[in-house]
């Protein structure tokens, strides 16, 4: 049990993620996503890749997305992604601590 219990704690939980919410087609190259980043220490900043997809499951765009540190640990992010192609969905690539120097707050 003791083994189970430890197993868990350093596997099966992570420091964050990112779980999609919902999207929206908003023209024939564009998909607006909304997405839920959850953080063990929402004091940190975070980003989280963001991507259309078509209709084969191939992706078509992608955004890095810069998630500021914030005082609550699940916060809800809308932004847009622009794609080579018309996209049909909207997903959440993955969430990190590891954020780029080029990546600024707007």
């Amino acid at each position: 049990m003791a083994v189970a219990v430890i197993g868990y704690l350093r596997l099966g939980r992570s420091d964050i993620s990112g779980t999609l919410v919902g999207y929206r087609l908003v023209d024939s190259e564009t998909v607006e996503v909304t997405f839920t980043v959850a953080r063990n220490d929402p004091s940190r900043k975070a980003v989280c890749i963001v991507r259309a997809r078509s209709k084969d499951g191939g992706e078509t765009g992608r955004r890095e997305v810069l998630i500021p540190p914030s005082n609550q640990e699940s916060v809800q992010v809308t932004t847009i992604v622009k794609g080579s192609r018309s996209p049909v969905i909207g997903d959440v690539y993955g969430c990190g601590f590891d954020v780029p120097s080029y990546l600024v707050a707007p």
